[in-house]
């Protein structure tokens, strides 16, 4: 009676440890559902990604960047595009942010897509439980952590042709010895111990290899689990995202069924209850986890399209969400105007990753030169414009008052620096960079809008302004909108039929140097660099003798040797 009593107590316990678990974990989703309401437009808690984890983001986008256009490396880098995707991440499964940065770096080309893209943001923008469901859904499916879902299925490769074979031969073996105990016991008993004993050896061989692909496999099967829960849910026009969703799942069927075997939580766990330590005996055995394991293996790779297509449309649709948390989080935005719109038209843009910014409108048919002193406002320029540009290409959202163009190719070279690991200096850097975005324009398609900050910077002046103004007339055709920034006044004069002039200013005020960061029609009139020096307490001398030499050169056009 007293045992009976003891295993009754010791199940209650376990009974309420479960269902305290159970409590525990429904409080959890309703305190996340009550934050999803409340924060729309708040960036998901989570730890800062480390640098490893962050990189494998990049990798759907890789996979795909064949697919067309996509904005390279220079453009991303010189644009800071991981900061602004960091403020934009608003997704919780690595499918979506995989997604996203994908979207943010394949600027749309045909118009006919924005219309569907747009008709998907609004639903969700407009229907708060719906979102909110498919959040759940999201946040549930997770992050992978440092690796990308596509570094699993490449490291599947790796594992080479496997099949069941000696498996089944291992458990032959143990029935064969099984039936000879009725003729010879202690025949039938060795050899059933050699069996077991050589099973359970080649067992831990071969799980230490498959232990690392394990994870994919999980994953696999969370986005399953997301998949039949979403294909569920309100899906006002998402009718063939749903649709191809369902197919997906249903080739996938045979991969799920049984997995229990080898994806419990449990499994091989020292920690584990008695029916699972049993069942780890079991496994170790007869090997049914391994040989799961080369089965679900086969139909990953019979599916890795239907894998990669599920990813795609989850990721696209959790997406959809995301664009919408980030235009409520801003205090401006507008919807672009893409259609055949000749050159440029942007009111009142500002920068996102700058506090209190200064808003700037253009109206560009043709090139545009901009000039004015350094910290007066000149990248930043070009950095909104371009920024602008990708966003009403990709997520269909400026930060202005209105934007209007046609679908661009967006590039730029500002950012550069020399290339120590391959030998080049900052010329050679800087041509090479020019040279690609000269390439895309002759290669034809789409308008090329074009970003160059301080042209040919790395040589000296006399070859510099020569090489500059060839080159940006040669962005200056009908293929073409360049937009440069410059400290050489020639530039302004010599290219004044192809380049719309533009300067910023600024004004000292005492021992203090005020910008105001506004973009003034005309070329830079004014000539502050050498007050700065006295601003910044240079000596006296230096800044009489470089005023000295400034205006000899200004009244007779040659250098005198400095005294």
């Amino acid at each position: 009676m007293e045992y009976i009593v003891f295993a009754l107590t010791i199940f209650a316990f376990i009974v309420l440890i479960m269902f305290k678990g159970f409590l525990d974990e429904k409080k959890k989703k309703a305190d996340f559902v009550v934050w999803l309401r409340n924060n729309y437009g708040a960036l998901p808690k989570r730890a800062e990604d480390k640098p490893e984890e962050f990189e494998r983001i990049s990798h759907y986008f890789k996979k795909h960047e064949a697919d067309g256009f996509y904005i390279d490396d220079i453009t991303w880098n010189d644009l800071n595009m991981d900061s602004i995707f960091k403020q934009m991440n608003y997704a919780y499964s690595a499918a979506g942010e995989e997604y996203l940065y994908y979207l943010l770096r394949t600027p749309i080309q045909d118009t006919d897509k924005i219309e569907r893209l747009e008709k998907h943001i609004s639903f969700f923008m407009e229907n708060e439980e719906a979102r909110i469901k498919y959040q759940l859904f999201f946040a549930e499916l997770g992050r992978t952590g440092k690796n990308s879902i596509y570094d699993y299925l490449n490291y599947l490769n790796l594992l080479g042709n496997r099949d069941n074979k000696k498996h089944y031969i291992g458990d032959l073996a143990i029935l064969v010895s099984i039936i000879i105990m009725f003729f010879s016991v202690p025949l039938g008993v060795i050899l059933l111990v050699l069996s077991i004993c050589r099973n359970i050896i080649s067992y831990f061989k071969v799980k230490n290899e498959i232990e690392p692909y394990i994870t994919s496999f999980g994953y696999i099967l969370r986005l399953l689990r997301s998949v039949e829960n979403i294909v569920k849910l309100p899906a006002e026009g998402f009718a063939e995202e749903m649709e191809e969703l369902r197919d997906c799942r249903k080739k996938m069927s045979k991969f799920k069924s049984g997995s229990y075997i080898i994806m419990s939580p449990a499994r091989m766990s020292a920690a584990s209850n008695p029916l699972e330590v049993l069942l780890d005996y079991i496994r170790m055995t007869f090997h049914l986890d391994l040989i799961k394991f080369n089965d679900m293996l086969a139909e990953v790779r019979k599916n890795i399209d239907v894998i990669d297509r599920m990813l795609t449309l989850i990721g696209y649709i959790e997406t959809t969400i995301a664009i919408g948390a980030y235009r409520i989080s801003r205090d401006v935005y507008c919807l672009p105007e893409l259609n055949h719109y000749e050159g440029l038209q942007i009111d009142n843009m500002y920068h996102p990753l700058i506090e209190n910014p200064v808003k700037n409108s253009i109206s560009a048919n043709q090139g545009i030169l901009l000039t004015g002193s350094n910290a007066s406002g000149k990248s930043t320029f070009l950095k909104t414009v371009a920024l602008n540009a990708i966003l009403a290409q990709t997520i269909h959202t400026c930060l202005a008052d209105r934007y209007a163009a046609s679908p661009y190719r967006i590039m730029s070279s500002m950012a550069l620096r020399d290339d120590l690991s391959g030998g080049d200096s900052y010329y050679i850097v800087e041509i090479k960079s020019l040279k690609r975005i000269l390439n895309n324009v002759i290669e034809g398609g789409n308008k090329v809008l074009c970003f160059v900050d301080e042209v040919l910077r790395g040589t000296n002046t006399v070859e510099r302004i020569a090489a500059s103004t060839q080159i940006l007339k040669s962005l200056a055709n009908t293929n073409v909108i360049c937009f440069a920034a410059t400290h050489d006044i020639e530039l302004t004069h010599l290219l004044q039929s192809d380049y719309d002039n533009y300067h910023f200013e600024e004004e000292i005020k005492g021992d203090d140097v005020v910008f105001n960061y506004r973009l003034m029609i005309g070329r830079a009139t004014t000539r502050n660099a050498i007050k700065l020096l006295r601003v910044m307490g240079y000596e006296e001398q230096i800044i009489h003798k470089a005023e000295e030499l400034a205006e000899s050169f200004m009244k007779n056009g040659v250098w005198t040797e400095a005294e």
